[in-house]
């Protein structure tokens, strides 16, 4: 978990609506049989998220459980441009019951208890933290939007910059903020 997690994960409000629906219809990034792959060779993430979830025969059967969720989901994946419905697999916790309770609450792992970990975790329509992740996401634009200004003003200054060794610190500086982008380049940061 990088700073930036920890740092999110510890301003994040508690907002659960305990619909369960995060629960019975999650997915990843990554295809099922890369997953299968990744717990083989040891991966920590991987195997934890098989220990909890298993998957859905297909797209159909988890729509039947929450079509809303569903399309959501690959509605904006397909926005972000990340929807290949080949590598889509939904999956089900083993542990949540039928009042939406976790059966292993005290025990769940950190992927449990972080979600949603990151602003632009995607959550089912009607979702406790909706609102608040929009909000995250728009402070965290702001803030790229603000490194983009700098740096512009930081260029300009480079370009009169006489001395060899202010170029180097102001390239420096410029390489940091660039990479800060970089972090977001997944989300579209080279378009806000």
């Amino acid at each position: 978990m990088d700073n930036y997690e920890k740092n999110y994960l510890s301003k994040r409000p508690e907002m659960c609506v305990k619909c369960g629906l995060c629960c019975r219809v999650a997915t990843t990034t990554t295809p099922y049989k890369k997953l299968l792959e990744m717990k083989e060779a040891g991966d920590e993430g991987a195997i934890d998220f098989l220990s909890v979830f298993e998957p859905y025969e297909s797209i159909e059967a988890a729509r039947q459980v929450s079509a809303p969720t569903v399309d959501n989901i690959i509605n904006c994946l397909k926005e972000d441009g990340n929807y290949k419905e080949e590598d889509m697999t939904f999956y089900k916790c083993k542990y949540l019951d039928d009042n939406n309770l976790c059966t292993r609450y005290d025990t769940r792992l950190a992927l449990c208890k972080h979600f949603p970990a990151s602003p632009w975790a995607i959550v089912p329509p009607g979702c406790g933290y909706e609102g608040w992740l929009f909000m995250k996401r728009e402070e965290t634009k702001q803030k790229i939007r603000k490194i983009k200004e700098e740096l512009l003003e930081l260029q300009l200054l480079k370009n009169k910059a006489v001395s060899p060794d202010i170029q180097l610190k102001i390239a420096s500086v410029e390489k940091k903020m660039l990479a800060n982008i970089e972090l977001y380049k997944k989300h579209g940061s080279e378009n806000w």
